[in-house]
This record gives C-alpha cells, structure tokens and sequence, in this order.
C-alpha cells in the first residue's frame, strides 16, 4: 500500500503580529484625534456668572438669515451694526440658533465675530 507522510501536529497561531497591529491602530487614532484641537471652541472657560451691562445685543441665527435684537441683518453688516451696542471687546454677545440652523453657520458666526475683535462670545438656547 501507499506510505503517506505521518501527520504532524498543529501549530497553535501566533498572537504576537496581532497584538502589535492592534496597538498600532491605537496609536495611530489616538494621534488621530488630536489634529484640529486648536480649532475647537473652547466651551469650559464659559459660565463665568458675570453681570450683564449695556444694550441688549443677541444675535440670532436662522436658517436663512442673521437677527440682531430682532432685526433683520445681512452677514456683512451684522459686525458694523454690532459696534455701536458694545463699549468694549469683552461685552457679553449673545448667540442663539433658531428654527433649524446648522452648527457649522454658528461656528462660521462664532469664527468671524472672534475675527472682528470681540471675545466674550455666549451661546444661549
């Protein structure tokens, strides 16, 4: 009759390269999600419980179009309007997004008021 080889005994897989491929995607997602911090809004310095003065200013954000105290502005002279109801850079502006506005024209908002010099930025519900 025929003489076939003897059977060998199998060999358990080794877990060392899967050990190493998972510790490299975690190392590879915790650097991941470190790029773009600098862009971030920086929500936990807010909640300083300080006093309100001056006029009223909340800017109101709707899905078509930008309301300060109400009234009707264009993105382009929301910040010339803005200037006469704020005495200085650190006057509380309040911003509040209504009827379906998007967070990403919230941040726009939030990014061009920064620009224009005013720092104690206030989002409200």
């Amino acid at each position: 009759m025929f003489a076939f080889a003897p059977t060998r005994t199998r060999r358990k897989p080794a877990l060392t390269p899967l050990i190493d491929v998972v510790f490299l995607l975690l190392v590879f997602f915790m650097l991941a999600a470190q790029f773009g911090r600098e862009n971030a809004i920086d929500l936990a310095r807010g909640g300083g419980g300080g006093d309100y003065t001056g006029p009223p200013r909340l800017i109101t954000l709707l899905p078509e179009g930008v309301l300060l105290n109400g009234t009707p502005q264009t993105d382009a002279d929301l910040v010339q309007a803005l200037l006469p109801l704020t005495s200085a850079p650190d006057d509380a502006i309040l911003l509040r997004a209504r009827d379906g506005a998007d967070v990403q024209r919230l941040t726009d908002l939030a990014q061009r008021l920064t620009d224009a010099g005013f720092r104690r930025l206030v989002v409200v519900e």
